[in-house]
């Protein structure tokens, strides 16, 4: 399969080149970028050198999409809509990994982003792209919301809960922690490193943008739903840890038996019992650690993930895989 991957310096292009570079069945035509055009890829990452030597060339869609079979889209959000657009338009397999087309509600979308969106139709057809939870959608499309990294640590972990009425839902809260990667490679003041170092903070309280998509997913599962989160930021390259409080009336046992049943055959989810998740030993894979503990009624959830694997360009490669008929875990074990 011919893909290409549009906007391809930033730290999720580079993970999906790495990705496309050991998949059995993917072949890397195109690596577009409108500020390093005339580059090679491997004269930015020089990790790529003699293993990846594409010239990159500028964002022009007609220059490629005569010659793919899919795109992966790491655009700004608002910057990926009229690409989706056009490639849709050629029936191409569409993986955004934007937040244009994770909110199929136009208008929470525009009052979450702030942005009318372009296209409200193809918004509708875009399928969020968690494959343990949307199998069976995933397989039937080729357009591909590819969903946030925090999302990813706190919706794969309740949602067969809420979906199974286990938890409460009108007390859950999210405290996450994310590596400083997860704000893009272009460095701001608040994530340079004198910044960042030996310092841990909060941010977006009350107003993240990844509340409304995780609110949004969640709902579809049982009811309307509002998960209390913060995020913060640590002083580390990569990874999500999300810890998770609610309360149920059910056993742990129970608990336990419910994802371990929902993500039984699901080979990147791995449920721990007696030991505690932490973000190494999810780093640089397309693995979710997932632990559950409860005392009297209280019940807490703790996730890890890479947030630029699992987080974004492997689940994008894992959604890939689904929807073309490959197997899973192809380049991602």
């Amino acid at each position: 399969m011919k893909i290409a991957i549009v906007g391809s310096t930033g730290y999720t292009g580079f993970e999906l080149i790495k990705i496309a570079l050991r998949h059995p069945h993917l072949k890397l035509k195109f690596l577009t970028s409108d500020s390093s055009a005339g580059k090679k890829i491997s004269d930015i990452y020089p990790h790529l050198k003699g293993l990846c030597d594409i010239t990159l060339i500028p964002n022009d869609f007609n220059l490629i999409v005569s010659d793919i079979d899919a795109v992966f889209l790491c655009l700004p959000h608002g910057a990926s809509m009229d690409a989706a657009k056009f490639f849709a338009d050629y029936n191409k397999i569409v993986i955004d990994l934007s937040a244009d087309f994770r909110i199929s509600d136009r208008e929470i979308y525009e009052s979450t982003y702030r942005e009318t969106h372009k296209y409200p139709d193809l918004l509708k057809k875009f399928i969020y792209g968690i494959p343990e939870l949307f199998w069976d959608d995933i397989r039937k499309t080729k357009l591909i919301a590819n969903p946030g990294c925090y999302p990813t640590s706190i919706i794969l972990p309740i949602y067969p809960l809420i979906k199974n009425e286990l938890i409460d839902t009108d007390f859950i809260i999210a405290d996450s922690k994310s590596g400083v990667s997860g704000a893009g490679k272009n460095p701001t003041e608040k994530t340079h490193f004198c910044e960042v170092n030996e310092d841990f903070k909060p941010y977006g309280i009350f107003n993240h943008r990844h509340n409304p998509e995780i609110d949004f997913i969640l709902s579809g599962a049982n009811k309307s739903i509002h998960v209390t989160f913060t995020p913060h930021l640590l002083p580390i390259n990569r990874g999500i840890l999300s810890t998770i409080y609610t309360k149920s009336k059910s056993s742990l046992n129970l608990i336990i038996k419910c994802l371990k049943d929902t993500y039984s055959d699901k080979p990147f989810v791995r449920i721990y019992e007696n030991d505690i998740p932490s973000i190494k030993n999810v780093a640089n894979t397309n693995f979710i650690d997932i632990g559950i503990y409860k005392d009297k009624d209280n019940v807490i959830i703790v996730s890890t993930l890479d947030n630029l694997i699992k987080g974004a360009s492997g689940q994008a490669v894992q959604n890939l895989n689904v929807l073309s008929g490959f197997k899973e875990t192809d380049g991602l074990l």
